[in-house]
């Protein structure tokens, strides 16, 4: 079976070196274009904030939840955030139940970082009583579907359930509901290495024969937030300033979607 595996890919990989060497993709994009997104917002009512994603046949469900409790030492000032991401066997035939893996603890990390290193959650303004109490918020995405990139899908799922989160000061006497406070909107924009180029947005066919990835998280002014490369290869300094032209630009459909979404 595997040297038949083996034989299936090298045939798939000659055959997408062959149409990327014209600027060509199985699925009509050029290499520089997303799929088709979608996403739609509050569709959990126990949930502070929800959005349900779509990127091409890729689907997630982001939801965030917000509880009392003590900040961290270093940190008494302010609110506290944490991320996790389900690759729950719904999602895909390889995907197990159990403990997270290699690929779901490093998806789950690259979503929190983009968010996190740009302090897109106003963090102190959730803070209640310094050293005692702060509101923490935990961000949970299941991934329904995996036909590729669901470092960009989740990224995007998780903004936009964050952007429609209401901080439920209400239900523990401490006023009235009132809006996440959010200083930015950080994106994933990750390309895959193949044949030497960039493709952005890979599929999951794409991701099968990519040589390396680098995922750049970008805010809605350009600036630079966060970065990571995974799956081996190497990328020249060209490269990453090509991964990072992309990161400014080819968000802003994503941005749009986000805007449309409220």
């Amino acid at each position: 079976m595997a040297a038949v595996a083996q034989i299936m890919a090298n045939i798939k990989r000659d055959h997408l070196n062959k149409l990327i060497e014209k600027g060509e993709r199985v699925d009509g994009r050029g290499l520089n274009d997303y799929r088709e997104a979608t996403v739609v917002q509050n569709l959990i009512d126990t949930a502070e904030g929800s959005a349900m994603v779509t990127l091409g046949d890729t689907r997630l469900m982001a939801g965030v939840k917000m509880l009392l409790g003590e900040p961290y030492p270093d940190t008494f000032d302010k609110g506290v955030m944490t991320t996790n991401v389900e690759l729950t066997p719904i999602g895909h035939l390889l995907f197990e139940a159990g403990p997270p893996r290699e690929h779901a603890i490093e998806l789950s990390r690259v979503t929190d970082r983009g968010i996190r290193e740009s302090g897109a959650i106003d963090l102190k303004k959730l803070c209640i009583e310094p050293h005692e109490k702060v509101w923490i918020v935990f961000i949970d995405v299941h991934i329904l579907d995996h036909d590729g990139n669901l470092f960009d899908a989740a990224s995007l799922a998780a903004l936009a359930a964050l952007n429609c989160t209401m901080v439920p000061a209400e239900r523990h006497e401490l006023g009235k509901d009132y809006p996440l406070p959010m200083t930015c909107k950080p994106l994933n924009c990750t390309s895959a290495l193949i044949n030497g180029k960039l493709l952005v947005d890979p599929t999951y066919e794409e991701e099968q024969v990519m040589e390396g990835r680098i995922t750049v998280s970008t805010d809605e002014k350009g600036i630079l937030r966060a970065m990571q490369k995974g799956h081996g290869g190497g990328f020249s300094p060209e490269l990453v300033k090509e991964a990072v032209k992309h990161a400014t630009e080819r968000t802003a459909p994503l941005r749009k979607l986000l805007e449309e979404a409220k």
